[in-house]
């Protein structure tokens, strides 16, 4: 049984850290993916982008997971990666700590690209607001997420909650935003901060979710996921990958993997997509060049 653990445990590794799909006999570009979802789901729904991209563009498109949405920020240039698909604050942070430029957007069925950050509890706990949340535990996401961090910090900040290490029993990361809702629904948590999107998907998949759960706050609305890519990445690649992806939904094997990714097609991003997110910063008084967007992963009480 121990080896079977300690084999389980090595896979999950090498897949973690290897791309998803790769042919080496092509020039390749690599892109990498912050940890939203369970990884396993995520490798499930981009490994088709991966083929596709690569025999639209004729280039090897690969895709590598974090382990941590930071990471993509410290290890963009340590592994020499071409592009990533950047969610609220992590974009923010690589235009400006990696001068990243956007390409494209995926859009959701309905023309949905955003989505608001929630604070969640059990219907059954009594919570009803963040006023009733002192001394209770507490399930954020991760330091560089906005919807599953700082716009809760902020939402507190307004309460008048200034300072989180001291009116929380104990809060922590958990690293995706299902496993924050999974947190509060299993009761290992009182609350927690995720984004909504996430949390109608599972209760689209389980209806008893919604009989569970309470949304006792709401942020703006956020750019959930945004293709960017380094700025020194040639134009022909760039105008390659920008147009394969804008053109997917014209396209019969593009329309069954954006079904796959539960999306309806790619439209063009800009920065000013992201000024609610900078507005934020502003409000928090942050700024992101000094941001500290690193998770331990630890609990603190």
């Amino acid at each position: 049984m121990r080896w079977a653990k300690t084999g389980i445990i090595l896979l999950f590794f090498i897949l973690l850290h290897s791309p998803l799909h790769a042919d080496d006999s092509k020039r390749t570009i690599l892109i990498g993916l912050i940890p939203e979802r369970n990884i396993f789901r995520q490798m499930d729904m981009y490994r088709p982008l991966a083929e596709y991209l690569s025999k639209k563009t004729g280039i090897n498109v690969r895709f590598t997971i974090l382990s941590k949405y930071g990471d993509v920020i410290d290890r963009f240039e340590q592994r020499s990666m071409d592009g990533a698909f950047f969610g609220d604050l992590t974009g923010v942070l690589a235009m400006e700590l990696l001068g990243v430029k956007p390409l494209v957007r995926p859009v959701g069925p309905g023309g949905r690209w955003r989505s608001r950050g929630v604070i969640v509890v059990r219907k059954d706990s009594g919570i009803r607001s963040v006023s009733q949340l002192k001394q209770r535990v507490f399930a954020f996401v991760d330091r560089a997420s906005v919807t599953g961090y700082l716009f809760a910090v902020y939402y507190l900040k307004e309460a008048g909650v200034g300072d989180i290490d001291s009116y929380f029993s104990e809060y922590y990361f958990t690293g995706s935003h299902d496993a924050a809702l999974y947190a509060v629904l299993d009761g290992r948590a009182d609350a927690a901060s995720l984004r909504e999107d996430i949390l109608k998907d599972a209760v689209s998949k389980d209806p008893s979710i919604g009989d569970e759960i309470q949304v006792i706050a709401r942020s703006d609305e956020m750019p959930v996921s945004t293709l960017c890519v380094r700025n020194d990445l040639p134009e022909e690649i760039r105008g390659l990958l920008r147009e394969s992806l804008l053109n997917m939904s014209d396209d019969e094997k593009g329309k069954e993997v954006l079904m796959g990714m539960s999306i309806s097609r790619f439209s063009p991003a800009k920065k000013e997509d992201f000024e609610v997110v900078y507005k934020l910063l502003r409000n928090v008084g942050l700024d992101a060049r000094s941001y500290d967007y690193r998770t331990t992963g630890e609990s603190v009480r």
